[in-house]
């Protein structure tokens, strides 16, 4: 299968050749596009060196898959002339994620409601991703009502230039910065900029992104985000109100067997998810079970994943393979 990985230099683009090659994906042909200052450059794949090509020089090569990293104005740009040439798109920008029109997907939650006609599918924000993953069976048995949902959340989801502005802080090196203020040793309770409401767009597209993925406009979220100097992964504390009453016992069993999800629950032993032990893996990890004392029916858990990998780069790479596996992924056509 000829795939195109449009950002393949970048900080998620990377992340995602390392997954098609650790997941064995069936790449017969890697065409690596990035930006223009790129063009030209080698990028090691699977031992094999290819060279970086332009949007254009790619769209010819007819790949079968386009997966894109690259920024949303990028996507919103290029997206469509991919899509026009027969390629089905898998973005991991914010572009596409909430038009009507196209499908917004999480395989272990909603990967069945993709079809060969969809062209471009919008991959979810990343704090969005390792909820509804932990979500989706607990909501199944027992229906959620309410989420209060409060992230940890890694530099690693703003970028190379934020990390190097977290590790230049921690020499005492007077370098770029990409947040208003020091991130070491500092929490920031500012992830993207503030809406009208008070909200930041990261709080706005985890409330309306679950919203989507779940299928299911009932569900009342409300979400406070806040950027930590740590590496590995996103943490999210999270409140989830049920319709219905649980079994502690029986919610731990439920999440286990649960495709994607490992439970670390053992405080008697001090063990629960963090970021370090999450880091460069592709599950989403939940403990810190325990009910809700102040309220019926309602639970508090803990959710840990690395946000460059489930959260971006494995999650657009498992929509590709479920496209295969059922064959919705259709050749290019000619342009």
């Amino acid at each position: 299968m000829k795939v195109a990985v449009i950002g393949a230099t970048g900080l998620v683009g990377t992340k995602m050749l390392q997954v098609l090659a650790e997941r064995n994906f069936p790449v017969t042909e890697l065409i690596p596009v990035a930006s223009a200052k790129s063009i030209g450059k080698e990028i090691t794949f699977k031992g094999k060196q290819f060279k970086v090509v332009s949007v254009e020089d790619a769209i010819k090569q007819k790949p079968d898959v386009a997966l894109f990293s690259a920024g949303g104005s990028t996507s919103l740009e290029q997206a469509p002339l991919f899509a026009a040439a027969g390629i089905t798109v898998i973005d991991n920008s914010s572009a596409w994620r909430m038009d009507p029109t196209k499908k917004l997907v999480v395989p272990e939650v909603n990967a069945d409601v993709l079809t060969a006609d969809d062209k471009i599918i919008a991959n979810p924000n990343c704090s969005t991703i390792q909820m509804v993953v932990a979500l989706k069976p607990l909501h199944d048995a027992y229906k959620i009502k309410r989420v209060v949902v409060s992230t940890y959340q890694s530099v690693t989801g703003t970028g190379v230039k934020a990390v190097d502005q977290l590790f230049n802080e921690r020499k005492g090196i007077d370098g770029p910065k990409v947040y208003p203020y020091t991130i070491d040793l500092n929490v920031i309770p500012q992830i993207d900029v503030f809406t009208e409401n008070g909200y930041t767009k990261e709080e706005m597209k985890m409330i309306l992104e679950t919203k989507k993925i779940m299928g299911d406009d009932s569900i009342k979220v409300t979400a406070t985000t806040v950027r930590i100097p740590v590496m590995g992964g996103h943490s999210e504390s999270v409140n989830i109100e049920f319709l219905h009453d649980f079994d502690l016992s029986e919610v731990r069993e439920l999440l286990a067997k649960s495709p994607g999800i490992v439970v670390v629950d053992d405080t008697a032993n001090l063990k629960y998810p963090m970021p370090l032990d999450a880091h460069d893996k592709d599950e989403v990890f939940v403990g810190r079970l325990r009910r809700d004392e102040s309220q019926d029916n309602t639970l508090n858990c803990w959710i840990v994943s690395d946000n460059l990998r489930k959260g971006a780069a494995t999650n657009a790479v498992q929509i590709a393979e479920y496209l295969a596996a059922n064959h919705l992924i259709g050749q290019a056509v000619e342009v």
